[in-house]
């Protein structure tokens, strides 16, 4: 069989760093190919190729056995190739239709054609089972949802190869497996599916054959049954990689962090936090499940004094003495021993434009070990940035570099590396591997399971249900600004916590009030 899609010696350089190197790569007519790698391993850069939006340096991309000329988004979307991005290229305040079709509208002489968009539109959504309403405004749709428009739009402008970037990175179970089903349909209408995604489970349950890059080149091409995790894993990354987090049982030790009864406003009428309530303890591990948007980031931001509540209280432990930090500024809230790691890096966790070794700092300068007299020790932090670089095994040209120019998963060691390093108490840490490559998320989950054989007090907050049934010991589901639900670790599924995440009890408890009445 002759490929639908053939890459040629593809190469791509910026400033001297090779992101893609020689790549040859066929992807056939209706399978579903997974393109993995680590972070800066050049998925996201080829793909960039294919799409029109970079032009490489060397090589050929050739369509049915002809040559593409690949130079915008548009000559690619002619060509029959479309591309959903890990962020939606969505306008909120427009209906799906508008969505859907803006930029190419159907006219009635200068008008648009609203009925005959409409039409069009429910037309290709119905045939690809893709039922959704389409007059809905986009700001009122979940993700999954959200998802299913970015996909119509590629089928409207007639894509026949499709490529998602990590599709599944703000999904719940079972939203993913409304996704796969999705795919699984469009290849069985003929479609092209090549997927970009770190998940190797999710690569072994959706793909047809899968291309693994390393460090810009083809380290391997395999059909899915001649294959499994490890061998994956261990291509990927060039070593064996432990993929399931051994933790041994632990007493919990004190209190070390009490959470009473905290309330945020999302609105007039809504409560983004509605009267949360934990606790942290020492050598204890409790994370928080839940689909984006039902208040963790709120509860988060203000656990960490980036936002101010209405009302609670947030008690921590110090040296025998209780201390309320609620409402504190984070400013205040870094002078306790208390770790944390931002689930938005870029946002939160970086200066962008700072270098490794001042971005390791940030925080704690004002410390006599790197600063006196309001003068910068330069040589203490260059010490120290090369210490924390050699310890976090942070990938760097120096410790000059700047933050931006990194990986995903090494921008994550460096805030890792500057939270963890002081030996703090309390960690509060969300979404610690995403966007971030195996070999990172090996070497982050190992220094969250060392920090609590270290007894220090962790809460974890992930959308990665794997994740968070490996590391945490209890596990709370947030819906609806509330936790719901407190479940030990052990006798949590995902299909129960997914479920739970999207209101399953919520529907449950309604139905039998009803039945009651």
């Amino acid at each position: 069989m002759k490929p639908l899609l053939k890459f040629e010696g593809i190469t791509k350089s910026f400033s001297g760093n090779i992101a893609n190197n020689n790549i040859d790569l066929e992807i056939y007519k209706g399978e579903i190919h997974a393109l993995i790698g680590e972070n800066g391993a050049g998925k996201s850069t080829l793909m960039n190729i294919l799409y029109g939006l970079i032009q490489p340096d060397a090589g050929r991309i050739y369509l049915n056995g002809k040559v593409l000329r690949l130079n915008s988004p548009n000559v690619a979307i002619r060509n029959g190739i479309g591309m959903v991005f890990q962020h939606f290229m969505l306008i909120p305040s427009l209906t799906v239709c508008e969505n859907i079709v803006l930029g190419m509208e159907p006219k009635k002489g200068i008008f648009i054609d609203q009925k005959k968009a409409i039409k069009d539109v429910k037309k290709i959504s119905q045939q690809f089972g893709l039922n959704i309403d389409v007059t809905e405004k986009v700001e009122n749709l979940n993700v999954g949802i959200q998802q299913k428009v970015e996909i119509i739009k590629t089928l409207y402008r007639g894509a026949e190869i499709i490529v998602l970037d990590e599709p599944t990175a703000i999904l719940t179970l079972q939203e993913t497996e409304e996704l796969f089903k999705t795919l699984k349909s469009l290849t069985a209408e003929g479609k092209t599916i090549i997927l970009i995604t770190h998940k190797l489970r999710e690569v072994m349950a959706i793909s047809d054959r899968i291309t693994v890059l390393q460090q810009g080149k083809v380290k391997g091409n395999v059909l899915v049954g001649d294959t499994n995790e490890a061998a994956l894993a261990k291509m990927m990354v060039g070593r064996e990689v432990i993929l399931k987090v051994d933790k041994d049982p632990l007493t919990p030790g004190c209190e070390k962090c009490k959470v009473e009864n905290i309330v945020c406003k999302k609105n007039a009428e809504v409560n983004a936090i509605d009267d949360i309530c934990l606790t942290l303890k020492e050598g204890h591990i409790l994370g928080l499940a839940g689909v984006e948007g039902n208040g963790q980031t709120e509860l988060f931001e203000v656990l960490s004094g980036l936002e101010k509540a209405d009302k609670g209280k947030v008690l921590i432990n110090e040296q025998e003495n209780q201390i309320d930090i609620f409402n504190l500024p984070a400013h205040k809230i870094r002078k306790y021993p208390i770790a944390i790691v931002h689930e938005d890096r870029h946002k939160r966790g970086l200066i962008l434009d700072y270098s490794v070794a001042e971005n390791l700092i940030l925080g704690r300068h004002r410390n006599k070990q790197f600063s006196k007299w309001g003068f910068i020790r330069k040589k203490n932090i260059e010490k120290y940035a090369d210490e924390m670089i050699k310890k976090y095994d942070i990938r760097v040209s120096s410790r000059e570099q700047k933050a931006r120019n990194l990986s995903g998963g090494n921008q994550q060691k460096v805030i890792i590396a500057r939270e963890l390093d002081f030996n703090p108490e309390i960690l509060l840490i969300s979404q610690p591997t995403r966007g971030v490559d195996i070999g990172s998320i090996e070497f982050i989950h190992k220094k969250i399971i060392e920090n609590r054989e270290q007894m220090k007090a962790i809460l974890l907050i992930s959308a990665e249900l794997s994740e968070i049934m490996s590391l945490s010991d209890t596990i709370g589901v947030l819906y609806g600004g509330k936790i719901i639900e407190y479940i030990p670790s052990v006798e949590a599924t995902e299909e129960k916590l997914g479920l739970l995440m999207t209101g399953a009890h919520h529907v449950k408890a309604v139905k039998e009030e009803f039945n009651h009445e």
